[in-house]
């Protein structure tokens, strides 16, 4: 059979899956409406497919493992029953659901199945080791998670590992970077998607390059930003929502005293300084707003960045900051989103991130988008399909944009290497 390696990974066509079985690690952590327990957003089912049914096709027996919530969004942590039944759906055969990760249960529904027949195993999160207050307090590497119960429990039934989860990459868990230690490993075929979007976006993007850095999670633009400016990869970086706002701060406007405490209370201010450093090193890189919008008896005002500061605040940016953005992601050859430009969920406020998102579907370069505010603002406002790539990822794909080697590719690389 044919060797395909890229980016230090095993493809999937690496190896015969004819009667063997495949751990097959997706992710289909998906969002849940708080009251009723149901899944709202298909999207990561629906992009995971393609792998199973690859897999399908060759007549593995195919075990899948995969988390819903966690310590931190603990009302989203529940069975995946429901999973199962979208993902039989899609596929159009039965998917067999088992509420047990790797006990008794599990372990005979692994080793009952036949060519051509799918398990889809309980909430991996229900493990300890797989939770992220464990990953962030015992700090374990890849091969002292051998004895983990997941590991030894599943690992001696399967042939292969396959990973199509690259949303979970910056994770350092058992289901994840353990495995590859033991059995023969590739990435799916979404997993080697992401990485490919996201190389594009980093190492050979078309030009110029535009990265949109917004939202509220500023830490991501912040930790993206560094990278991108230094090696060359943006060419120009357009600011919004409070990342904007530090931006303004950084570079001496005063945004008003309810603004600036919004910023302080959240200790967002750590990034003023960086963004002096930022704006100074790279002035021709760095937009920041012209103008920003309020809201005052009811009604939705804008105010230039002279006129600044003002009390009430600041939510969106104005109408000159968006004819200003707009025309800089026409010209743009390669587009980046992260973060939308505004309180969107607010009609006052959602002019901005409406009409950036209409101007990127419009624009000719080759867009990226990831994160799940990022994605669901999109969708609000514009067809997905008029996105070159909708990447899966949040944190995984802000850290490989910063840089940073995630656990998971670093595994994948060294079980390509053993």
């Amino acid at each position: 059979m044919a060797e395909k390696i890229e980016f230090g990974i095993r493809g999937m066509d690496e190896f015969d899956y004819r009667e063997k079985t495949v751990l097959l690690r997706l992710d289909i952590n998906s969002p849940i409406q708080r009251e009723t327990k149901k899944i709202v957003s298909e999207n990561r089912i629906k992009m995971s497919i393609p792998t199973v049914q690859y897999l399908l096709e060759r007549k593995a027996k195919i075990a899948i493992l995969a988390h819903q919530g966690d310590t931190l969004d603990y009302e989203n942590l529940i069975p995946l029953a429901e999973h199962a039944e979208k993902l039989s759906g899609k596929l159009g055969i039965p998917i067999q659901y088992i509420d047990d990760v790797a006990g008794p249960a599990a372990q005979a529904a692994v080793k009952s199945l036949k060519p051509g027949e799918v398990v889809l195993l309980g909430n991996l999160r229900y493990l300890t080791e797989e939770i992220s207050t464990f990953e962030n307090a015992v700090k374990l590497e890849p091969a002292a998670m051998l004895d983990t119960y997941l590991i030894r429990n599943l690992a001696p039934l399967a042939d292969y590992y396959v990973n199509d989860a690259f949303s979970a990459a910056h994770r350092n868990a058992p289901s994840l970077v353990a495995f590859p230690e033991l059995l023969p490993t590739a990435g799916g075929l979404l997993m080697m998607q992401e990485l490919s979007a996201l190389t594009k976006v980093m190492e050979c993007p078309d030009k110029p390059s535009v990265f949109v850095l917004g939202g509220a999670k500023i830490s991501d633009a912040f930790g993206m930003m560094k990278q991108v400016l230094e090696n060359g990869t943006a060419d120009m970086i357009l600011t919004a929502g409070v990342t904007g706002n530090v931006m303004l701060m950084a570079k001496g406007y005063s945004i008003g005293k309810a603004n600036e405490k919004f910023i302080m209370e959240r200790s967002l201010d750590v990034f003023i300084e960086p963004a002096k450093e930022y704006l100074a090193k790279y002035p021709d890189k760095i937009r920041i707003p012209l103008d920003l919008a309020y809201q005052k008896e009811g009604q939705r005002r804008e105010i230039s960045i002279e006129e600044l500061p003002i009390e009430e605040p600041l939510l969106d940016i104005g109408s000159k900051t968006i004819r200003a953005f707009a025309g800089t992601l026409g010209k743009a050859g390669t587009i980046f989103v992260n973060g939308p430009a505004g309180v969107y969920e607010n009609k006052i406020f959602e002019n901005g991130t409406k009409e950036i998102w209409q101007a990127i579907a419009a624009a000719k370069g080759y867009s990226v988008i990831g994160g799940g505010d990022t994605v669901s603002a999109a969708q609000k406002y514009i067809d997905l399909k008029e996105i070159s790539y909708v990447c899966t990822a949040g944190g995984a794909m802000v850290q490989f944009l910063s840089g940073r080697e995630l656990p998971l590719i670093k595994a994948m690389r060294k079980a390509y290497h053993q």
